[in-house]
């Protein structure tokens, strides 16, 4: 029986064994008649034979085998092959340069190149990539041959890999490559930057020069490849080539259409240092003005590409956009139609109000914005009447159409304009005040809140916020100068009452906004400059300006943490008190009669920065160091005794005026020292010294008071014992509060390192639960493989088993058997169990009740009433 058993599986393994080998068989027959076939062509005899020396019958010969050649891989080079071809190109290329014969062979090798290559396995891919990359820069290396059939029919190889074509029939045994392989090995073999060193060769051949420009079109879509193009200087290259004669007009096409890959694809400042020779800005301006009186829709949009690229150009300094006088054409193009002033430069140019124009307009607007934050260029803005082409459209659109754009260009051009302004307004102030713009603008303002419309605006056109949002940044941009005739020049005008209404029109707005959020801030910083050190300009601000602002202070501290922009309206408003409330008692007292002076509660910090700038000495956690004078700053410590009349105040009465502490301890006895959440351990440290800062006060008069009695007279004894108690008091007291710091600092420590503790703990239980989860899957990894291991795993489980169960068993108690008979594992065969009968004793019981743990009160509020009760 056991011999049958026996012999069972090896008579299945020599069935299984026949059927395999007759395919092996009929594969390796395949395989050999494949072999065969590519054998029928011995390429290194086609080698030998034309390394050979040259003769009239060996050059027939040659041409006979080359073209045999070609017809044997009609349908693709195999990857194995590759490198006695590249010797064939080589070989071919250099008899080309003294028999124009061997041309044809030469390209019809390089066009089966443009087919997908050939692989047995697809693991050939991978092993033969440093093969076919060299095979790959060797068809870029080629174009060093002086035929203009060869260098075309290279081009055309290179963007065959972009158009990729299965050929008809396949080699038996072989499949194709995949779609972008050759498309990566171009980039692992540098061909771009290849391609682009060739240029010099094809200078003067136009035909050849566009077939070049045409596969670094294909190859400039990929980042690596516009990486190795820059390498190459493709930028400057491809400037210098743009305004070159060329009928077709292709040329300066795709050219830029290189040169815009070459911006989206590479580093664009590297780019615009190539292009910043003055040759280059030279040569981009010529083809800029020829395509300029285009009337070709081609033209048009070759223009505003070239448009783009002159834009990304002035914004760098370095670039001579001045010295090559582009930038003055583009200033005078911006403003030609707004300006009737007769110019060379634009002599004949009628705009067509396509959308081509459209788009030139806007981008004419941004060269002028760009060209404001040049220092160099100001002089070129003023000169060129820059301030009322802007100022033009600082006014309503009063019909559709108007001037020829529809309602939503105008719209638009409009927006930019104002935009525009914001930045130029600053740099050409005395043009901005002669052409009367604060009035212009105030005015359009006043439109704004009664009829605007917007398309930019939020819920579309209908609504005034995008205009209004945009006069106030020109606004915010020229008082941002504090320059007093601009000042004077808004508060002539009633610009302060018709900026509350502007704000008041804002907050109205139920819904949230960033646009209104923006609006608001930027009115409450113009109102902020126009109102600081002015009496008069407070008091028209107060009464309704502070009804606006406490709302601002009453904000929601989470909005600040939205993102909107609360916290920039925030400390707008902030400012704006300081500016248009303070030193006004009228504006004061109103503000306090609004409870204001209740809602500024988040004043810790400031007092922080206060003992900062006094030079107060504090430790780095902030506690008190010196118990003697616990406040004093660093100029108070520095002043010596000197006697003074009753009626003069001392240095510790003037230092309460000098700064912002007597205000904010002021604020915080009206606020409270306790039940004041979301407090760092920081902040109680801080807290703690603004508790006692009346105390400190009083014991600095009282350490005053006792240094002049020195100076004078020495006290009685009651008196002198007095003032030591008086002084020890004062020292014991910063003492106390030190002590509270600490107690404060060592809590949050303490709470600190039990985090820690919890966290660290977390970490040890999950990498002891890695380690005995590794140790058991080692355990079982050695019980599948080792049969003496999985008996003596076995054993012990039987052991543990048996182990567990009691000693002593019950009478009528059930047992059952755990062990399964034949089974030789040490784990659960699944996940059925069959259970027969449960016992009553493990029925039922009542379930733990558990308690909520008490929570703990707070340790620094406690430690703070402790403070309180001594």
């Amino acid at each position: 029986m056991s011999s049958r058993a026996a012999a069972g599986p090896l008579a299945q393994r020599a069935a299984s064994r026949t059927p395999r080998s007759v395919g092996e068989r009929r594969g390796n027959a395949s395989d050999t008649a494949q072999d065969t076939q590519l054998r029928s062509v011995n390429l290194d005899h086609v080698i030998k034979l034309l390394e050979s020396s040259n003769s009239k019958d060996l050059e027939k010969e040659q041409l006979k085998t080359l073209k045999k050649v070609a017809k044997h891989f009609e349908n693709g080079f195999p990857l194995k092959d590759l490198e006695q071809i590249m010797r064939i190109l080589d070989l071919c290329a250099g008899k080309v340069k003294e028999q124009e014969v061997f041309t044809e062979p030469l390209c019809e090798l390089i066009k089966l190149s443009g087919l997908p290559f050939q692989k047995k396995k697809s693991s050939d891919e991978v092993n033969y990539s440093t093969g076919v990359a060299q095979y790959i820069a060797k068809l870029g290396y080629l174009m060093a041959v002086p035929s203009s059939q060869v260098r075309i029919q290279i081009c055309k190889c290179v963007i065959s890999f972009y158009k990729m074509n299965t050929p008809g029939k396949l080699l038996s045994g072989y499949q194709p490559t995949s779609a972008n392989y050759k498309i990566q090995m171009a980039e692992f073999a540098g061909l771009a930057q290849i391609l682009v060193s060739s240029l010099a060769s094809v200078e003067n051949q136009l035909t050849e020069k566009l077939w070049v420009l045409k596969a670094l079109q294909y190859l400039s879509i990929s980042g690596v490849n516009c990486r190795l193009m820059m390498k190459a200087q493709a930028a400057s290259r491809l400037c210098l080539y743009l305004n070159g004669a060329d009928p077709s007009g292709q040329l300066v096409f795709r050219s830029s259409d290189i040169l815009w890959n070459l911006l989206e694809n590479a580093s664009k400042e590297e780019v615009i240092k190539q292009l910043s020779s003055l040759e280059c800005i030279h040569a981009l301006k010529e083809v800029f003005v020829d395509v300029l009186h285009g009337f070709r829709h081609c033209d048009h949009q070759l223009r505003n590409d070239l448009l783009v690229i002159a834009v990304l150009l002035s914004e760098n300094v370095a670039v001579p956009m001045i010295e090559s006088g582009f930038a003055k054409l583009l200033i005078v193009l911006a403003t030609f139609t707004e300006v009737k002033i007769p110019n060379a430069l634009v002599k004949g140019l009628k705009l067509t109000y396509s959308y081509e124009d459209f788009e030139m307009k806007k981008l004419l607007f941004n060269v002028i914005r760009v060209l404001s934050k040049h220092p160099s260029a100001v002089q070129l803005l003023s000169e060129n009447d820059v301030m009322p082409a802007l100022l033009y459209y600082v006014k309503p659109n009063q019909k559709p159409g108007f001037h020829d754009w529809s309602a939503a260009q105008y719209e638009e051009l409009q927006l930019h304009a104002i935009a525009v302004l914001a930045s130029v307004a600053p740099v050409l102030v005395g043009k901005y005040l002669s052409c009367q713009a604060n009035t212009l603008l105030l005015v359009f303002l006043e439109w704004c809140i009664g009829q605007g419309s917007s398309f930019h605006g939020t819920g579309g056109r209908g609504n005034q916020l995008a205009q209004m949002r945009y006069s106030l940044r020109v606004l915010r941009s020229v008082v941002s100068l504090y320059d007093d005739a601009v000042k004077l020049n808004l508060c002539d005008q009633g610009a302060i009452i018709q900026l509350l209404d502007i704000l008041k029109y804002a907050t109205n707005k139920s819904k949230e906004d960033v646009i209104l959020l923006e609006i608001q801030t930027d009115t409450v910083f113009i109102l902020s400059v126009l109102c600081e050190n002015d009496l008069h300009r407070k008091e028209l601000f107060s009464y309704e300006g502070i009804d606006m602002l406490i709302p601002f202070l009453q904000m929601d501290p989470k909005k600040l943490y939205s993102g909107l922009g609360y916290n920039c309206l925030l400390f707008s408003a902030l400012d704006c008190l300081w500016s248009c409330v303070v030193g006004c008692y009228i504006a004061e007292d109103h503000f306090l009669e609004k409870q204001g002076i209740f809602l500024l509660l988040d004043l810790l910090a400031l007092w922080r920065q206060e003992e900062l700038e006094l030079g107060v000495r504090r430790d780095k956690y902030g506690r008190i160091v010196d118990m003697k004078r616990p406040i004093a700053g660093r100029f108070q410590r520095e002043q010596k005794v000197l006697p003074m009349p009753a009626n003069c105040p001392s240095f510790a009465i003037l230092e309460i005026s000098e700064n912002m502490r007597a205000k904010l301890y002021s604020l915080f006895c009206k606020l409270g020292f306790e039940n004041l959440p979301g407090l760092s351990a920081e902040d109680f440290v801080t807290l703690a010294v603004i508790r006692r800062y009346m105390d400190f006060k009083v014991g600095e008069v009282w350490s005053e008071i006792c240094a002049e009695l020195e100076e004078e007279f020495r006290p009685v004894t009651p008196d002198e014992e007095a003032l030591k108690a008086l002084s020890k008091v004062s020292e014991d007291t910063a003492r106390a509060v030190n002590v509270l710091q600490t107690e404060l600092l060592e809590t949050q420590l303490h709470q600190e390192i039990q985090e820690e503790k919890k966290i660290y703990k977390k970490i040890q239980a999950t990498r002891k639960q890695r380690e005995m989860i590794n140790k058991s899957w080692e355990n079982f990894l050695i019980r599948t493989s080792n049969y003496e291991a999985l008996k003596k795993a076995k054993k012990l489980q039987e052991e543990a088993i048996e182990a567990s169960r009691p000693k002593s068993q019950t009478q009528n108690g059930a047992v059952h058997s755990t062990d399964i008979k034949g089974l030789h594992t040490t784990i659960g065969p699944g996940r059925l169990v069959t259970v027969e009968s449960t016992p009553c004793q493990f029925m039922g019981g009542p379930l733990a009740v558990t308690d909520l743990a008490p929570r703990k009160p707070s340790v620094c509020k406690g430690a703070l009433k402790r403070d309180q009760k001594r």
